[in-house]
């Protein structure tokens, strides 16, 4: 949506599609070839409709199709009145999903029969969210009148306009409380839980400064690190603002063009276990040490100045010894799993990451991205996923990408992965560009669940020989960003 009486203008906005247009003419050709898919799975379900206006091959409006080894086993819709449902965290047989509104507690425990617990209405872009024992955390990325819950949307121009992040005692399921909010520089997009002992610590990723934004001034070229005391959380607090990006980060256009200029980071992904983190951010991708949770250490830092536009999220592999990148190209909003776009642009970048300790590197193999194309009326590109637990050397993972649907996919050999099952819905309009589609898509305790944006949460179950051990895991909570040891 376009902004009014310089509200900021940044993020992920849902109105941005002249500009969308404007970042793909400026990328460069087209690269190395894409994966392939699994001509054992990828099949079209029995008996699936073709809409009159869809594309041969394609489907219709709304139609529901996917790979014989995956099973659409529950929908709860969306009730949230602006209709934007976002990432999700579980714990103990919930589920917790944000959305520009608020977020939504699922009781899960019986994934073919989901039922809504609680919703929550505290508006404030993109909520996106994690949770600890009885604590929830919210990030709020858009200029809030205060840190209230009623709030309504004010220029970041105002000096008393809040963002930040929110926090909601969750004892009660039926009854969150809120009970502390802590207002961090240029507001958080997200956060990722760093667990250390009494303490949790919150990784906050924010952008674009402003001259014009009292409390979002350039540079702003780090995060925010709050510290939240687990027997006192009403005492949360920033206690420091490391830099990462000493230098200024990628530049961005005119020197790259295509490319967004870094002015902070979009999201980080953490595993404690090995005391490791990687960001995207913007420009760059960057691996660090998070030994010492207060002072992260950058070890190494990459960019792709010719197919990737904006380095959206991360996902470690489970040894620790790859990490796949995110490109959000055209903001989440664009129709990019197009022939026109190309396999390259818009997609997964797999690196590995070679050496020991500080001289560690990260180390390009190849891309990924979906081997359908999409409609032009299709909101698609890389999005949030997860590592699904196989075990055994196997690296596969499960992600979102928009009205691409979700994607299984095999990343075993960095060089040549694949994908290994689909599922997706047919365009939520056939007529016009039109913002919908899965937001994030995790695997959680032998099943995997997907917010889509505008029809809600959907519980689906993969069948398939390279998945199955992944069955045996069974995690009490789970927050994507704050990557878990399997220990297999």
């Amino acid at each position: 949506m376009t902004s009014t009486h310089h509200t900021r203008v940044r993020r992920r906005r849902l109105g941005v599609a002249a500009a969308a247009a404007g970042l793909l003419a400026t990328l460069l050709a087209a690269g190395p070839a894409a994966a392939t898919p699994d001509p054992g799975d990828a099949q079209r379900s029995p008996g699936a409709r073709i809409g009159a206006d869809a594309a041969p091959g394609a489907p219709g409006q709304d139609e529901i199709v996917h790979s014989r080894n995956i099973k659409h086993l529950a929908n709860i819709p969306s009730t949230n009145p602006d209709g934007i449902e976002t990432d999700i965290a579980f714990q103990s047989g919930y589920a917790y999903a944000g959305s520009y509104d608020g977020f939504t507690i699922y009781d899960i425990r019986n994934p073919k029969a989901p039922k809504t617990v609680t919703q929550v209405l505290c508006p404030g872009g993109q909520n996106d969210i994690s949770v600890a024992g009885d604590l929830l955390f919210l990030s709020t990325d858009s200029s809030r009148s205060d840190d209230s819950c009623n709030s309504v949307s004010q220029p970041a121009t105002e000096k008393s306009s809040w963002e930040g992040i929110k926090i909601f005692d969750i004892s009660d399921k039926k009854n969150p409380k809120y009970i502390k909010s802590v207002e961090t520089a240029c507001g958080s997009h997200t956060h990722s839980l760093v667990p250390d002992g009494r303490d949790i610590y919150l990784y906050v990723a924010s952008y674009s400064p402003n001259e014009t934004f009292p409390d979002c001034k350039p540079p702003h070229d780090g995060i925010s690190v709050v510290k939240v005391p687990k027997k006192a959380p009403t005492k949360a607090a920033v206690v420091a603002f490391p830099v990462l990006f000493p230098d200024g980060g990628n530049p961005g256009a005119p020197t790259n063009p295509g490319v967004s200029k870094t002015t902070g980071c979009h999201d980080i992904t953490v595993l404690p276990s090995k005391n490791l983190a990687a960001g995207a951010c913007m420009g760059d991708g960057i691996l660090f040490d998070i030994s010492r949770p207060e002072q992260p250490r950058v070890i190494d830092r990459v960019q792709d100045n010719t197919n990737f536009a904006f380095w959206h999220s991360a996902t470690f592999n489970e040894r620790a010894n790859k990490v796949v990148f995110t490109d959000e190209l055209g903001g989440g909003v664009g129709a990019t799993c197009n022939e026109a776009t190309g396999p390259t642009r818009g997609a997964d970048g797999i690196y590995d990451i070679t050496g020991r300790g500080d001289a560690r590197k990260l180390v390009f193999r190849s891309y990924f991205k979906i081997p359908r194309h999409q409609a032009d009326t299709e909101n698609c590109v890389a999005h949030n996923g997860s590592l699904i637990p196989v075990g055994g050397g196997r690296d596969i993972m499960v992600q979102a990408w928009y009205q691409g649907g979700l994607s299984v996919w095999d990343f075993t050999d960095s060089a040549r992965p694949k994908e290994i099952a689909f599922f997706e819905r047919g365009p939520v309009d056939p007529s016009a560009l039109t913002l919908g589609g899965s937001w994030s898509a995790y695997y959680y305790n032998g099943h995997i669940y997907s917010n889509d944006i505008v029809k809600g949460l959907d519980v689906l179950r993969i069948d398939d020989w390279r998945t199955d051990s992944a069955k045996r895991v069974r995690l009490d909570r789970l927050n994507v960003q704050t990557q878990p040891d399997y220990r297999w």
